[in-house]
């Protein structure tokens, strides 16, 4: 076969799919991200059709035409073979001019898609291309083909798929930026033609280093047993093989697979491989051999005998006296358990009545309105297209060999400190890069592969490499934490809140990997955000032998901030409120204390606030009567999404709701950064930076702040991130922090680089203008400048959703009619980007609302394969009309906010209360499935809908 043109000799493996035979070739474009046909991450052109590369053998393709996304400009459909190998496809400029992508790692597959199915120049799916007569257009022509039905195979965890729409109908949405005025413009990010051609590099597109071993790991089979004899001789005489690891073989050092700052934040309950296994999947063995077949065939020759154990799966019971325990022994002060003989990993315990008051009970005794309700939320996976993965090997250095891990992390330099500290190593001794990583959602903030690779590596001197599988993914690595929120509500007759308390139960799973950071966060926030005079808080995260739970976008924040919606949406209709009005009288203000069970001490201010014009951009729009004058202005090719209430008879019900949500813009308890800026031997600037690039849009971002502040176009700004060894520490991208404390720093840096520039340009003659003289080349070369920045003081940012949905009351779907969004990120860095943000996260925040949910059965994790998990497609998602509060942050970059994982929180109670206003049966379980909608329909169908029919 021919692959982008060039010959491909190599005879495949016996049974070898095409993705995997391509890769081995170099043809790194390909991605995986499901080997299963469910994700079209890995699509290519097959003779011009584009096909899922990891369904086809090998042999169906002989004697073929293979096109990449990285051949696609010369050798695709209206590609030019003449041009240079970095030439772009028409589709390809479109996704960059659209800015279609954010971690991109499906954006290879999507752009082959649209290109194979003759869309040549993108012209609103016309079907036939600029330059090509509509009598000769490819018969596979999209003219009567809807977008959802063009990439109904193609899945996008990033975007929300309103960009990629975009690029389909050929929208631009990017801008070039004068010298100088990067900052607040919508500038395209520095990847995006390597993105886009499947060129730049993620965590295992790197050549491989010669001798590459590869792992496989045997799960345990049972929720809770003892290891009581386990023989691995068998194993390491296999073919192929050159290490086996039980856990006779590997430290013994607790750990938790958590990264945070301060490592003391997590529970130490975890070993690399651990005699008492505590649920189904959990590392047994690991085997390393010369290729991935033959260390899978070696685990069937591990020979293991096992004590079973009783098992518990359901927190309520886990606490209860006589439940079976799942770390014995783990103490307080030790382990940072706060209750092992109860499973208890964290608690909180607190209420707190303003002076003058006399507790949350005494104010709902005395309240005009009181709520009472249990809301749950279903544990939801990140589904990153790229799966974990990670590579490790030794390198020379100048006292002695250096371990180096590349790895899919959105924390390379946390993951580096606990490597060192497990493998007892100095920490100059591990160095960590993170490349470009496909997507995170707070699934990467954790030590999941790592240490089996670094471990082997010491033991064999040899390359090794372990890659999981999206089953793994499922099955073994951590999902978002299921919880039991109970809420307790009251007002009085003008609608001002006089309690609020909340009793959550979170299960963790089987350890207690950011448990108390989740519990914690969950519960500040979104009590914080409403004033009442009597609060009470108490929550507890529980161990069970299933899947441990972990950081997931929000952090806790979506599970509660949809009980407390729902509930002062029940309060604004008792008392006949409307639910805007409701929050409105009750939402804290500058001045106001934070407070959750207590008032909050620390480092928390109001940097800015625009929660009110949230409110009012959200209510504003969903009166709207009518659309504006020019739906497709010139600037801002995005017109605000209308009601669609046409075509909907008499059984539809229509509403509307809308949510809130608060988050703080850096994690608490120190987020450090150190930047450096400098000038390259071309004259141009070098960003050195840690923080990791997932799709989070940091990258963009720093280059536009370095740009803007030395003055010169953000082209000649070069970022470098996230690589222990040659950038400054930085504690990681998560919690939003990539903006506001990376930001921060190379913002400083850049600007003190600036100053040492003018400086010297100052001893010059001046031009004939008049302005400095120029800086002769060689003394600029070489100058720098750094910065840094600990994570305080903290701004707080707000979110308000707001739906239109339509629901067919006899049988349970519902179809969103408007969906829009208020943000306030203070200034903006850049519009599209952030856009693409919020549009993601309302994307993900469907999934998690409607349909999206890991069946686990006695510990057993059922939902094992996308196909059978429903993440949505670009069909499913509305576009969101996305607005933005007019605020000027005094503690961000610029003015700026960070507004990456907020944008989640409050969509589903936003929907929840749509559906409620609509119907008059309120969901209070997630997801909000049609089956489940149809049954609380019929539970309550002795009540009239408050909606209104559909017309």
């Amino acid at each position: 076969m021919r692959i982008d043109g060039v010959e491909a000799a190599a005879e495949p493996r016996p049974g070898q799919c095409l993705r995997t035979y391509l890769r081995e070739q170099g043809a790194t474009a390909v991605k995986k991200g499901c080997d299963a046909g469910d994700c079209g991450a890995c699509t290519v052109l097959l003779d011009g059709a584009p096909v899922q590369s990891c369904l086809i053998p090998v042999h169906r393709a002989a004697d073929s035409e293979v096109v990449t996304a990285a051949g696609l400009g010369r050798f695709g459909p209206g590609g030019d073979p003449s041009a240079d190998a970095d030439h772009l496809h028409p589709v390809q400029r479109a996704f960059v001019e659209a800015a279609g992508f954010q971690c991109g790692f499906c954006t290879p597959g999507m752009v082959c898609t649209v290109a194979g199915l003759g869309i040549a120049e993108v012209e609103r799916l016309s079907g036939t291309s600029a330059d090509q007569p509509a009598e000769e257009a490819d018969k596979r022509s999209t003219s009567a083909i809807s977008v959802g039905e063009v990439l109904k195979g193609n899945l996008c965890r990033c975007t929300g798929y309103r960009s990629i729409r975009d690029a389909l109908a050929g929208r631009v949405n990017t801008e070039v930026a004068p010298a100088g005025e990067a900052f607040g413009r919508a500038v395209v990010a520095p990847a995006a033609a390597r993105v886009v051609s499947g060129r730049e590099a993620y965590t295992l597109d790197e050549p491989a280093p010669p001798g590459l071993l590869h792992v496989a790991v045997l799960g345990s089979p049972h929720p809770h047993a003892r290891i009581t004899h386990i023989d691995a001789t068998a194993a390491r005489g296999a073919p192929g093989v050159h290490l086996v690891l039980t856990h006779h073989d590997v430290p013994g050092t607790l750990y938790s697979t958590a990264r945070h700052e301060n490592r003391l934040d997590d529970p130490d309950d975890t070993r690399i491989l651990d005699p008492v296994l505590r649920f189904v999947g959990q590392r047994v063995a690991v085997v390393v051999a010369e290729t991935p077949r033959q260390a899978r065939d070696a685990l069937a020759l591990v020979d293991v005998e096992y004590e079973t154990l009783p098992a518990v799966f359901d927190p309520e019971t886990a606490r209860q006296p006589g439940a079976p325990l799942l770390h014995p022994g783990k103490t307080p002060g030790e382990h940072r358990v706060a209750e092992a003989s109860r499973n208890v990993v964290a608690q909180l315990h607190e209420e707190y009545a303003e002076p003058g008051h006399d507790g949350v009970a005494a104010a709902l005794a005395a309240s005009a309105a009181t709520v009472e309700g249990t809301w749950t939320t279903d544990r939801v996976n990140h589904v990153a297209l790229e799966t974990h993965g990670a590579r490790s090997w030794l390198a020379p250095g100048t006292d002695g060999d250096i371990l180096h891990v590349r790895t899919s992390t959105q924390v390379p330099f946390l993951v580096r400190d606990e490597l060192a500290r497990l493998l007892d190593l100095p920490q100059e001794r591990v160095r960590v890069v993170a490349g470009r990583v496909g997507g995170g959602f707070g699934g990467k903030q954790e030590l999941l592969v790592e240490d089996v690779v670094a471990l082997a590596t010491l033991r064999t001197g040899r390359p090794v490499q372990w890659e999981l599988t999206r089953e793994q993914q499922f099955t073994i690595v951590p999902c978002r934490h299921p919880m039991r929120i109970g809420v307790r509500a009251g007002a009085d007759a003008d609608g001002r809140l006089t309690a609020l308390a909340i009793d959550v139960l979170a299960d963790t799973g089987a350890y207690g990997n950011h448990a108390p950071g989740v519990m914690f966060h969950g519960v500040h926030e979104s009590m914080a955000v409403y004033r009442a005079p009597n609060k009470r808080v108490d929550a507890e995260s529980v161990y069970t032998n299933n899947v441990p739970s972990g950081a997931f976008r929000g952090y806790g924040l979506g599970q509660v901030q949809f009980a407390i919606e729902g509930a002062i949406d029940e309060l604004a209709a008792q008392l006949g409120l409307d639910p805007v009005e409701m929050r409105r009288r009750n939402v804290i203000r500058p001045g106001d204390a934070f407070v959750v069970g207590r008032p909050v001490d620390g480092d928390l201010e109001y940097g800015s606030y625009g929660l009110d014009q949230c409110l009012d951009l959200v209510e504003s729009a969903l009166a709207r009567p009518r659309p504006p004058v020019d739906p497709h202005p010139p600037v801002d090719p995005h017109p605000p999404v209308e009601p669609v209430e046409t075509g909907l008879d008499e059984e539809w019900s229509v509403g509307t709701g809308v949510a809130l949500a608060m988050i703080a813009t850096i994690p608490p308890r120190g987020h450090f950064t150190h930047a450096k800026v400098s000038v390259d031997a071309d004259g141009d600037f070098v960003v050195d930076v840690g923080t990791a690039e997932f799709g989070n849009g940091t990258t963009t971002v720093h280059a536009q702040l370095a740009a803007t502040e030395l003055g010169v176009p953000v082209e000649r700004v070069r970022v470098r991130p996230s690589d222990t060894a040659t950038a400054g520490y930085d504690t990681g991208a998560f919690g939003s922090a990539g903006s506001v404390v990376a930001g921060l720093a190379v913002q400083r840096a850049a600007s003190a680089l600036k100053t040492k520039l003018d400086q010297l340009s100052a001893g010059y003659l001046p031009s004939r203008n008049g302005s400095a003289g120029q800086i002769p080349s060689t003394q600029r070369v070489g100058m720098w400048a750094e910065a840094t920045h600990d994570g305080s003081p903290r701004s707080v940012a707000f979110n308000v959703h707001g739906f239109r949905v339509g629901v067919h009351r006899g049988t349970g779907e519902v179809r969103i009619l408007q969906s829009v969004h208020a943000a306030d990120a203070g200034v903006v860095i850049n519009p599209e980007q952030l856009r693409g943000q919020i549009d993601g996260g309302v994307g993900q925040a469907l999934g998690s609302a409607t349909t999206e949910r890991m069946v686990v059965r006695d510990g057993v994790v059922v939902t094992r394969a996308l196909r059978h998990y429903r993440v949505p497609q670009l069909s499913d998602v509305p576009v969101t009309e996305v607005l933005f509060a007019d605020t000027v942050d005094r503690l961000g970059p610029r003015g700026a906010k960070s507004m990456s994982e907020a944008p989640y929180n409050p969509v589903a109670p936003a929907l929840a209360n749509a559906i409620a206003d609509a119907t008059g049966a309120r969901p209070r379980d997630l997801p909000i499935q049609r089956d489940r909608l149809w049954e609380l329909l019929r539970a309550t169908s002795a009540a009239a809908p408050t909606g209104r029919a559909g017309r």
